[in-house]
């Protein structure tokens, strides 16, 4: 019960204070509200334009049809899956916001002289400018342009110049990329023509030295011959030892089947241990010259194989980068054109005044607090509180404050 008292007792020496002051209070938040008024009615109005405008589906990869080509749906998978950004946002806003597009509309729409920039310093009329303009992304995936001038009229022609000016500089971006992209695919493809050409003759003198047109299939007909050879040398063995049985080995008989074997056995060697066959062929090949022939078969073939995979995948990026050479099509499409707005951006009267408001009590009720205790305190410290209750003793004065 006590602390209630003394809490209350408290709260009403502060409103005492306050009541006693209250003349200099009332005089001085009067001045300041007319003030406060006067202030909000000179400063110039301004008028804030905006365009909305987003970015062609054409572009949404930020390098074209060859972007597409190379990211396929993976790009736009991955964007949703880690909140990936929008390439193309990103650099329409890098665009608007370069200090090349900020100077080529301070140039065109001479706002140095609209800045009061007196000695041509571009820096000063830049710092100044951007408080004036905003870019900002829209929930919808859009793009706002928006720009504040003390002409409505001249407020919509710069946000509408802003999207004209950004949609040339996508474009001509796009355009040396694209070039730079030409070039260089260009030099991958007339290198990958060299080494394709370069593949294809060596598998064609290859060929045309052995004789190879399909090493597996040629390999095989070599192992059948050989054994087919080895099954008929089998067979004359076997008959040339049951005629040398039947009929004795001086019989001419067994004779001629001795050297039927014998001859076959002698081709079968030549076909596996010879270096080259003692006939033209170009179907058989002695067997210790297969893995050779095999192997740089291959090497040759693949080589082949990889250069034509290149060439695939080369061409129609290439054909790609120089159609995207030649694009010129717009990027930005405008969905809402700037209008000269009818209603003022600010001044913001009410702010203005209830914002001084607010300011002049809390400056007062501190300054009269102060004032009370410098004021009753009975003994001064220091030359300052000397000075200050002084002061204060004047203001009393000069307000005619009872205390």
């Amino acid at each position: 019960m006590e602390e209630g008292t003394k809490k209350q007792t408290k709260l009403s020496d502060y409103l005492n204070i306050l009541y006693k002051w209250k003349k200099l209070l009332f005089i001085n938040m009067f001045f300041i509200i007319v003030l406060a008024t006067v202030y909000s009615y000179i400063i110039p109005e301004k008028f804030k334009a905006t365009s909305i405008v987003m970015v062609s589906a054409t572009n949404q990869q930020g390098l074209g049809g060859l972007g597409s080509l190379l990211s396929g749906d993976f790009a736009s998978l991955s964007s949703q899956l880690l909140g990936g950004s929008n390439p193309s946002l990103d650099l329409v806003f890098g665009i608007l916001s370069s200090r090349t597009s900020l100077s080529n509309v301070i140039n065109k729409f001479g706002l140095m002289e609209y800045y009061g920039i007196d000695d041509n310093n571009m820096d000063k009329t830049l710092k100044a400018f951007v408080k004036d303009v905003i870019f900002e992304p829209t929930d919808n995936g859009l793009i706002e342009v928006s720009v504040i001038n003390e002409d409505p009229n001249v407020s919509a022609k710069i946000a509408n110049y802003f999207v004209k000016l950004a949609d040339s500089m996508y474009i001509e971006l796009n355009i040396e990329q694209a070039r730079n992209n030409r070039i260089f695919v260009e030099k991958r493809y007339k290198k990958n023509i060299t080494d394709l050409k370069i593949a294809e003759d060596s598998l064609y003198f290859f060929q045309r030295k052995y004789g190879i047109v399909a090493v597996p299939e040629q390999i095989e007909i070599s192992v059948k011959a050989a054994a087919e050879l080895e099954a008929m040398y089998t067979q004359k063995q076997l008959t040339a030892e049951l005629y040398k049985i039947e009929y004795g080995e001086d019989s001419p008989i067994y004779s001629s089947a001795l050297s039927q074997a014998e001859t076959i056995k002698k081709r079968i060697n030549e076909l596996k241990n010879k270096r080259d066959l003692s006939y033209p062929t170009n179907i058989l090949y002695p067997f210790s010259k297969l893995p050779d022939l095999a192997i740089n078969y291959f090497r040759a073939y693949r080589e082949v194989e990889i250069q034509t995979k290149i060439m695939e995948f080369v061409l129609p990026l290439f054909e790609q980068a120089k159609v995207d050479e030649q694009k010129s099509i717009p990027t930005l499409i405008v969905i809402d054109e700037a209008v000269p707005p009818q209603w003022k951006d600010s001044p913001k009267k009410a702010f203005i005044i209830l914002a001084a408001v607010f300011l002049g009590l809390f400056f007062h009720i501190v300054f009269l607090f102060r004032a009370e205790y410098s004021i009753e305190i009975p003994i001064k410290r220091n030359l300052v509180e000397e000075k200050e209750a002084k002061f204060f003793n004047w203001v009393k004065r000069f307000y005619r404050i009872k205390l």
